[in-house]
């Protein structure tokens, strides 16, 4: 029998000592793509472990959805031989990875120079709020303290001044930063397999969610002296928004000249072929805000299933709006069997969504469901060689913990 095929990570350790959800998820990322993910938590375990309904403690959604694929060690640094159990795992990693302020881990031993001194070719990925040579470094960040200070929070209000600063409604500054974490990681790995040598990298979540919503918001003001307003204007526009028909929402999204004028003619909208909107890109963009209001005056004449079809047959962009609740059953989503059900051995039958990106020659894969806390305590520890009387020893004194699912 053939062997089957490991991911791109298969052999790189990760010490994954993160909380929330920016650092489990970039460390779920590496996971996926074949890495050995050790999560690393206190007794107090990681909030997230709590966020939500469960049939056994420590298993919440949250914490299902960003932590399969990992092996769990729980150690209380305050008591004696915890810190030296972490020391022998360091040893065998590739990855220090961790959102713990920088006071608070150099008070730890865990700085990068103390983590270097353990293993020196480490990359050591510090995921911090904002960046440390910055006005706000060290400051506590949080998804909705990021979302604030990004701007992201006062995007509706490009569209309407009169509107409150309103949060997105998806933990989408943690997200997005776990990205960045996840593909720094990787790069500094890059670097470590040409060179040998390691590195110190740090992800502030500030600048990272910054770059992120700013890439088409900076718009005018990407010039000096500014050519314009902040915003793209086809994005803040009060039009631009999904469409009511006669039994539901539909999104259509027409791009070219010549995709605007038949969406248009298909609603009854008499368009010449001459019509000046419609003639060059720079026109259309001058008129968005006008054009979509005339596709939100039409759009109820026909139900989705027809606007579907008559739009897909012309190749015009078109999807129905789902909720939130449609996407189990979602056609598209269904066909690549996107949300796996599971079955985990304490929590029963469970929904894991597989990772998206395909690769032809070292596929991700789900190898493991997330751990319960300090579920894998003394394997680990016996990797690293430890002695299973030492092991015994840490255990009664507290310095190693593990909470089974029905404690």
């Amino acid at each position: 029998m053939a062997e089957p095929k490991r991911g791109p990570l298969d052999g790189v350790r990760v010490v994954d000592m993160s909380t929330v959800l920016l650092g489990p998820y970039a460390g779920q990322i590496m996971g996926d793509l074949g890495a050995d993910v050790i999560r690393v938590e206190s007794p107090k375990a990681d909030m997230t472990r709590w966020a939500g309904p469960s049939a056994h403690r420590g298993f919440s959604p949250i914490f299902m959805n960003c932590n399969r694929n990992k092996r769990s060690l729980c150690l209380d640094l305050k008591k004696d031989g915890a810190f030296e159990a972490l020391v022998e795992i360091i040893r065998t990693a590739d990855v220090f990875l961790h959102n713990v302020r920088l006071e608070a881990v150099e008070r730890l031993g865990l700085g990068y120079d103390a983590v270097r001194a353990i293993k020196p070719d480490i990359v050591y990925v510090h995921c911090v709020g904002f960046g440390s040579e910055g006005a706000y470094a060290g400051r506590p960040a949080y998804d909705d303290i990021v979302q604030a200070a990004a701007g992201a929070v006062s995007l509706n209000r490009l569209i309407d001044p009169d509107e409150e600063p309103r949060y997105i409604a998806t933990l989408a500054a943690d997200k997005t930063t776990g990205l960045h974490a996840a593909y720094a990681t990787l790069a500094a790995l890059f670097h470590r397999e040409r060179t040998g040598e390691g590195q110190f990298v740090e992800v502030p979540m500030l600048e990272s969610f910054t770059s992120f919503l700013m890439i088409e918001h900076m718009n005018g003001h990407t010039w000096e002296p500014p050519q314009g307003d902040y915003g793209y204007h086809r994005i803040i526009n009060i039009n631009r928004k999904p469409y009511r028909t006669k039994d539901g929402f539909i999104c259509i999204m027409p791009y070219s000249t010549d995709q605007w004028r038949a969406a248009l003619r298909l609603g009854g909208i008499p368009i010449a072929d001459d019509d000046p909107r419609l003639q060059t890109m720079g026109g259309l963009a001058r008129h968005f805000r006008e054009l979509y209001g005339l596709l939100a005056d039409v759009t109820g004449t026909r139900t989705s299933d027809e606007w579907m079809t008559l739009l897909s047959d012309l190749d015009i962009p078109v999807m129905r709006v789902n909720q939130v609740e449609d996407l189990k059953t979602e056609e598209h989503l269904s066909s690549v069997d996107f949300f796996e059900q599971r079955e985990h051995p304490s929590e029963g039958i469970w929904r894991s969504m597989r990772q998206p990106v395909k690769f032809s020659a070292t596929p991700a894969s789900v190898r493991r469901d997330p751990p319960g806390l300090g579920e894998h305590n003394r394997e680990l520890l016996l990797e690293a060689g430890m002695s299973p009387d030492r092991i015994a020893q840490l255990e009664a004194s507290g310095a190693l913990h593990h909470l089974a699912p029905t404690d």
